[in-house]
């Protein structure tokens, strides 16, 4: 269920982003709004404000673009893209346990550290970028309201993206 695999497997999706969604991407949808929903009450009631202020916001927004297409039934396609971004989720977790561990100094950490990198580069800061573009080259045909949201989503993420990114590098190859 994996989102690469929604887009080879139906091309349609690269034409209609809106109205256009594959059995089960309705459900994948649904269930990663229950995700973000969870992670963030856990953040809330678990760390200190100040720890988790960025993902807190990070999570709002994608909560509110993820519930409109649950709701309404469109731009289902253009959440999977947005779910692209998850896959270098899975690299930044495993730095955050290495970390944990106090594994720093291995070679594992070093791989990961490049992999997270690579990975951010194609599927976070590549995907937004793709998404903005969509979003600015179909904003005739998204209702003022739902481009509102979409570009005022996208504001948001991007730079904190590009901000993440930085402390990565700085962390993780400039110290």
């Amino acid at each position: 269920n994996l989102s690469p695999c929604r887009f080879y497997l139906h091309p349609e999706l690269s034409n209609d982003l809106v109205g256009t969604h594959p059995p089960g991407a309705h459900s994948l949808v649904a269930v990663s709004v229950g995700y973000f929903l969870e992670d963030f009450v856990d953040m809330l009631c678990n760390q200190k404000l100040h720890q988790s202020w960025e993902l807190l916001f990070h999570h709002s927004v994608v909560i509110i673009c993820f519930g409109i297409a649950v709701l309404l039934h469109q731009y289902v396609g253009f959440a999977l893209v947005a779910l692209l971004v998850e896959i270098n989720s899975i690299f930044l977790h495993l730095r955050q346990i290495l970390l944990m561990a106090n594994l720093v100094h291995t070679t594992c950490y070093r791989l990961n550290s490049l992999v997270n990198l690579g990975t951010y580069v194609v599927f976070r800061i590549a995907t937004l970028a793709w998404m903005t573009r969509w979003l600015f080259l179909n904003r005739q045909n998204v209702p003022p309201a739902t481009y509102a949201v979409g570009t005022v989503g996208m504001a948001i993420m991007t730079p904190m993206n590009i901000i993440l990114f930085y402390r990565l590098l700085r962390s993780d190859f400039f110290k």
